[in-house]
């Protein structure tokens, strides 16, 4: 699929970016985020140890919204180039935030080239919301920009400023 840049904000610069999503055997939800771009005009951080880390979403990183069909619930992770990544627990649209537990980090790898800047990530079973049916998913990046200025990038995105705890933004159902 494909992420979109958000309507009232600048995209220039970026070829295609693009998602892969897949449910493994064991229940594990595998990612690939690809972004084909000049990638001199993002700011993209320096390689740090993996960690976790808040506030992601204020400089260049990747993220995924999971949710249940017919659940209010949904969880959010967050990726950075830099190795930092969140994950959060909601009980609704914005409400009932808290830190997501997971028994160990996302196995993320990052891999950055002329013109290519690539997540490979996959969520083990337990750090997903507990469902033996379909996850529905919410992709989205936000691109920090040289200049300071960011753009929101998503599958979809609903009416108004970029918003991607929007149920509407919850587009892409896995089985």
């Amino acid at each position: 699929m494909q992420l979109l840049p958000h309507a009232d904000e600048p995209h220039a610069h970026v070829v295609s970016f693009d998602l892969e999503a897949s449910r493994r055997a064991d229940g594990a939800l595998a990612l690939c985020y690809r972004l084909n771009s000049d990638l001199s005009h993002w700011r993209v951080p320096k390689t740090t140890e993996p960690r976790r880390a808040d506030g992601l979403w204020h400089h260049t990183c990747f993220e995924v919204f999971i949710a249940i069909p017919g659940s209010n619930a949904y969880c959010e992770l967050n990726f950075s180039p830099s190795g930092e990544w969140a994950a959060y627990a909601f009980t609704g649209y914005r409400a009932g935030m808290a830190l997501l537990e997971l028994s160990a980090p996302p196995a993320a790898r990052w891999v950055q080239g002329h013109g290519l800047l690539e997540l490979s990530v996959v969520l083990e079973p337990l750090a997903l919301p507990r469902a033996a049916g379909p996850l529905r998913l919410g992709a989205s990046a936000v691109l920090e920009a040289q200049s300071g200025t960011i753009s929101h990038w998503a599958l979809a995105h609903p009416a108004g400023p970029p918003d991607f705890h929007h149920p509407e933004s919850f587009v892409w159902q896995l089985p």
